[in-house]
């Protein structure tokens, strides 16, 4: 990609972000995207396979050495966690059952958090419909790094120690940027998250526990689908702040590298942003794009005009509605 960004600060912008008007320009154009607009059932059986699938691999490392536990952590459970915290996301935007029944993606979102080890769903369902709602609003959209962040991870070096921890700035960054009153259902979550935690280590033992709690800490760190983190916003070409992503892993992550479409169209699941994009191509074909999210990676990494100050912010205009 040409064109690279090079400030050395935010990207401040007077615009409203673009995901608006294209939705409008597009369901003008082609109104039969709203027959998409409904909930995927075949969510609910995945997830409910995929929680299975971990509690397998909790038996199965119990009594592996730990050098093992370890590689099968970051081999095996991170992928699965991962994909999980995406179909978290699926779930936060009412998928599974529907906007008419969304205290059931609630607690189904606490269900399918249960192999992550920490409690997650509920605060990020809250926070990330500001992300969407207001997309690179200062003090309001948790997914821009601090300026702390920008400053401090300057070099290639520091960004690389910023990918192996992005999963600790993304919990702790609400904090500083945008903190709220605890909910009772995050109160639920949390306690539920700990039960579960407390049952897996007097059941399984420690390894299994390690095994679940580092999946998730490699998983969301310097991983070939954390690429998604970066390439979601980051503004690697001057005046692009949403790019989508059309590799192989979108097959692990409910295709939350079709991002562009995600953001037109947030009530669309998953499974159905690649139609999206087959029906109004002319869209999306000609905006860039990324095909390997580890490139994301080594490039956020090593080219010394990306950072993380490489993203829009806005000052919001009129009032604002937080979740």
């Amino acid at each position: 990609m040409g064109n690279r960004v090079s400030r050395e600060d935010f990207e401040w912008v007077y615009t409203d972000e673009p995901h608006a008007t294209r939705r409008l320009e597009i369901l003008a154009k082609y109104p039969e995207i709203k027959s998409l607009m409904k909930p995927d059932s075949t969510l609910i059986w995945i997830i409910i396979m995929m929680v299975l699938t971990q509690l397998v691999a909790f038996y199965l490392v119990k009594d592996l050495d730990w050098k093992w536990v370890i590689f099968w952590a970051y081999v095996f459970g991170s992928c699965i966690t991962h994909s999980m915290t995406l179909a978290i996301h699926e779930i936060s935007h009412n998928n599974a059952f529907g906007h008419y029944k969304s205290i059931w993606n609630r607690w189904f979102g606490i269900f399918a958090n249960l192999p992550i080890g920490v409690p997650y769903s509920i605060s990020f369902k809250r926070y990330h419909m500001d992300h969407h709602r207001y997309l690179g609003g200062d003090g309001i959209d948790v997914d821009i790094p601090t300026d702390f962040e920008g400053w401090f991870f300057c070099t290639a070096f520091r960004k690389f120690i910023w990918v192996i921890l992005q999963p600790l700035f993304y919990a702790f960054r609400p904090l500083f940027i945008n903190p709220k009153p605890i909910s009772y259902l995050e109160i639920i979550n949390t306690v539920i998250q700990i039960t579960f935690d407390v049952v897996i280590y007097y059941v399984l033992g420690i390894k299994s526990l390690i095994y679940m709690l580092a999946g998730t800490l490699l998983g969301l760190g310097l991983h070939p689908i954390s690429g998604h983190f970066i390439a979601e916003h980051y503004m690697f070409l001057k005046g692009h702040e949403t790019y989508s992503y059309y590799g192989p892993l979108n097959l692990l992550t409910f295709n939350v590298g079709y991002h562009n479409e995600h953001h037109d169209f947030p009530n669309i699941p998953g499974k159905s942003l690649p139609l999206v994009r087959k029906i109004a191509a002319e869209y999306y074909d000609n905006l860039p794009h990324y095909n390997s999210w580890a490139k994301v990676l080594y490039d956020f990494v090593m080219d010394d005009t990306i950072s993380p100050y490489s993203r829009m912010k806005r000052h919001q205009k009129g009032k604002v509605v937080l979740e």
